[in-house]
């Protein structure tokens, strides 16, 4: 049976099934007392807001148009300056709560973003080998930055804006209705239109969104793959044929944000449409209302300006309900890879071995990849400690499947695997991979500098342990005559370095952290004849006192093995 469950076939396309948005505000709760607070900045911003008009329409009734027996010019002046001061007071209120919440929720939705994004990154990198070999690298790479970035919307605007909002259509509904009922109705008419229209927008930008999500992940996974392969498109010639695949896919990228750009395109002018259709409606029935005195010119102006308000918050929760449709889009990706369990787990109760020697056993060992298509096949050997084994076989014999499982990269079906006598499932792998220094034919060098890409942010080697580390593979041969040594710069890869030179490298790396198991996957075939010959001068030395097991097609790099374990099918040779 296959150690793979169905749905890490396509780890990253399986729907999350959780409450997105009760899981989303769960990051909130270590700001909970800033978030509250500026809910209550946005009380006061909206009690301000519907504030302001009333101060010019009591102007407007009390001191211009009004009557008031006995009050002289002078006095209905001094009024107005007592009303304009309010009103400046107000603005200046205004400026202050509105410029404290935005810089809270900002910083707040910058401190969670931070938060989920370690968090996404520390949970891609304790996930098992498998999920790497089904998963396209620019798909994960999407998920960490522009799933994480989309909810920063959501934390810095969206969920208090929400809120706002609908707080500001309940405040003006209340006091248009306390000002004059028959007024308020009447701005009233057209709102059953607008929550038609809003509900068939968040259906159709949702589809959008959804849509524009997908071929960013789509376009940034080709280009994730093609970049990291552009030598080999321009060894074959194929620039040409590559850029009209880019093509295609941008423009479906294209398509996609056209469509997006459109709903709001027609969206917005509709409901403009339609507040100026509320507006006129209140100016008829307003005007009627003064030329009969029942309604005074400072309570239509507050209407008028409270109308003009009335849809724009409806406007806004119409397009923050899509910009939250589209957070929780992205919510769902980021909380899908979450929820993505390593296939590989430590025990509850782990074994502990005080000291690693370095004995190696397969006992009836079965192992495949998925299903039960089998790589080896009833393997058993034993390597003790401070051998030098290796292992020979043709291209899929199982060479490497070896090397894998005994770092425990992935779990076999059947069988044991034993280090010092226990069974590598009862340790940690932290302890089993600390024990051991790979040398793979592939070598990934990091941007950096020497130093760092020896130590691999390894405080506990010094200086001096990378520089011994150097000398003993001959690595110190070319470092020593860079410019600046061993703090040389290093590009993406490497890629100013040689072959041999990067190998040369990764032998350092592997002999600063002095693992007690040494593994050499195929470590010198990218070697030239100068390199091979420095390294040969080095490797009696570096196997000394180690368990060594070598994976090679050079006789020069197996020729003093203590034993040679010849693979053939998934099997060993003789068995």
């Amino acid at each position: 049976m296959s150690v793979f469950h169905k749905k890490d076939e396509r780890p990253s396309d399986v729907h999350y099934e959780g409450n997105v948005l009760l899981r989303m505000l769960s990051y909130m709760k270590p700001h909970v007392r800033t978030m509250l607070f500026c809910l209550g900045l946005v009380l006061a911003i909206t009690a301000l807001e519907l504030y302001k008009p009333m101060i010019i329409g009591n102007a407007i009734d009390w001191y211009i148009t009004g009557e008031t027996p006995g009050v002289r010019v002078d006095e209905r002046f001094r009024g107005l300056l007592i009303e304009a001061a309010k009103y400046t007071g107000v603005l200046l209120l205004l400026f202050v709560c509105n410029r404290v919440q935005y810089l809270l929720l900002q910083a707040t939705g910058q401190k969670i973003i931070y938060e989920i994004r370690n968090q996404v990154f520390t949970h891609v990198e304790s996930l098992s080998m498998r999920f790497f070999d089904l998963t396209p690298v620019g798909k994960i790479v999407t998920r960490v930055t522009n799933d994480v970035e989309a909810l920063n919307e959501l934390y810095a605007n969206i969920l208090v804006k929400l809120f706002k909002n609908v707080v500001k259509i309940l405040g003006l509904s209340v006091v248009m209705l306390f000002l004059d009922v028959r007024m308020a109705l009447y701005s009233f008419i057209l709102v059953p239109v607008v929550v038609c229209l809003t509900v068939v927008f968040k259906n159709i930008s949702r589809r959008a969104y959804q849509m524009t999500k997908t071929k960013v992940t789509a376009l940034n996974t080709f280009l994730s793959e093609n970049i990291s392969g552009m030598k080999v498109i321009q060894i074959f010639n194929r620039e040409k044929e590559k850029y009209e695949e880019f093509c295609g896919r941008s423009e479906e990228l294209y398509r996609a944000n056209y469509r997006e750009m459109m709903v709001f395109a027609i969206f917005r002018p509709v409901i403009y449409f339609v507040s100026v259709a509320a507006l006129v409606i209140v100016i008829a029935r307003g005007s009627y209302d003064v030329f009969h005195a029942t309604l005074s010119y400072g309570t239509m102006y507050i209407f008028i300006q409270y109308i003009n308000s009335f849809f724009e918050p409806i406007q806004e929760l119409a397009e923050q309900f899509s910009t939250l449709q589209s957070a929780v889009a992205s919510a769902e990706k980021i909380f899908t890879l979450l929820d993505e369990k390593p296939l590989l787990q430590d025990p509850g109760e782990p074994a502990y071995l005080p000291q690693i020697r370095g004995r190696i056993e397969f006992k009836h060992v079965w192992f495949a990849y998925d299903g039960e298509d089998y790589i080896l096949k009833d393997v058993s050997f034993v390597i003790e400690p401070g051998q030098k084994v290796a292992f020979v076989g043709a291209t899929g014999a199982g060479k490497s499947s070896i090397l894998n499982l005994i770092g425990r990269y992935y779990d076999i079906q059947k069988g044991e695997i034993l280090l010092d006598g226990v069974d590598i499932r009862t340790l940690t792998r932290d302890q089993i991979r600390s024990a051991i220094g790979q040398v793979q034919q592939d070598v990934f060098i990091f941007t950096g500098d020497i130093n760092s890409n020896i130590r691999l942010r390894n405080e506990e080697i010094s200086d001096e342990a990378i520089r011994r580390a150097a000398k003993e593979v001959n690595a110190s041969r070319f470092i020593e005559n860079l410019p600046q040594g061993y703090r040389e710069k290093v590009s993406e890869r490497g890629a100013t370095f040689s072959s041999g030179q990067r190998q040369l490298l990764s032998f350092a790396r592997t002999l600063a952290f002095d693992p007690a198991i040494l593994i050499l996957d195929e470590a010198t075939a990218n070697i030239d004849t100068e390199t091979e010959q420095w390294i040969q001068e080095a490797l009696e030395t570096l196997m000394a006192g180690r368990t060594t097991i070598m994976v090679a097609h050079r006789l020069s790099t197996i020729q003093h093995a203590d034993q040679i374990i010849v693979m053939h099918k998934g099997k060993i040779f003789g068995d």
